[in-house]
């Protein structure tokens, strides 16, 4: 903590609260932050260049695993400038000075309220299970409890798509025991275990878009449950006017636009 006092003193502000164990931005410390945060990851940058020889790609691109494997895959092939991006996958929160990140890719900005915030697109839960597997005359109202695939987003979730939710929104008094059924802590492996006709899983409607416009997932039922947060794009707010981080946000602001 000596550096944040040095810099302190020569500001003559209070960047931190320190409560105990805690600590916390002040308004000063949060106007300044963004400079900092760009200051730190440059350096962190140069240092790593110079340790191991190498150059920085031109943009790390965080991403959330189930964006990055069902949804960034598929848009990331229309863009055309590739070379020297590195795209890491990683759960929140990260740090964009220590990792030297120039944009997140995540589902809600709330770790980040010191950085640009951009909604990406909102979504809705839905069931999807692969063509052709059988579900009964009545529906998965009537389907057993073995067929349905659960996924546990961890404790860092306070909302999570959940079978009980799913037919609570639909008025329906079921609610699949979870013992009898697959349990995942991914919604990538629930989508792949539902493709492979392990059972009908609750998946993020436009971001599984690639495998149902394709016909490798189809809707077990129409109906959806809203999410609680929008998926977003995260970054820095001191590098924003980089060429190639605009021409990305864009190019994945267009993408969202075009899905269904």
């Amino acid at each position: 903590m000596r550096p944040v006092r040095v810099l302190e003193t020569h500001l003559g502000k209070r960047l931190f609260l320190r409560q105990g164990n805690r600590i916390t931005l002040t308004d000063a410390g949060r106007a300044i932050y963004p400079r900092i945060e760009l200051a730190l990851t440059d350096l962190g940058a140069v240092t790593e260049d110079l340790r191991e020889g190498r150059h920085r790609p031109r943009l790390v691109v965080s991403v959330l695993p189930s964006v990055a494997e069902l949804w960034l895959a598929p848009v990331m092939s229309g863009f055309a400038p590739l070379g020297g991006i590195e795209i890491r996958v990683e759960d929140d929160p990260v740090s964009f000075a220590r990792g030297a990140v120039d944009l997140r890719v995540t589902y809600g900005g709330h770790y980040y309220p010191d950085h640009e915030v951009e909604r990406l697109l909102r979504d809705r839960i839905v069931a999807v299970a692969a063509p052709g597997f059988a579900v009964s005359g009545g529906g998965l109202d009537a389907a057993p409890d073995g067929m349905f695939i659960h996924t546990d987003w961890g404790p860092a979730f306070a909302t999570q798509p959940s079978w009980a939710a799913w037919f609570a929104s639909r008025r329906s008094a079921r609610r699949p025991d979870a013992q009898d059924g697959i349990r995942v802590d991914r919604t990538g492996f629930a989508a792949a275990a539902a493709r492979n006709g392990l059972g009908v899983a609750l998946v993020p409607e436009r971001i599984v878009g690639a495998d149902l416009a394709a016909g490798r997932l189809v809707l077990a039922d129409p109906h959806g449950l809203a999410m609680s947060w929008d998926y977003v794009m995260v970054w820095p707010k001191a590098i924003g006017r980089r060429p190639l981080l605009r021409a990305l946000t864009a190019h994945l602001r267009a993408a969202a636009l075009s899905s269904p």
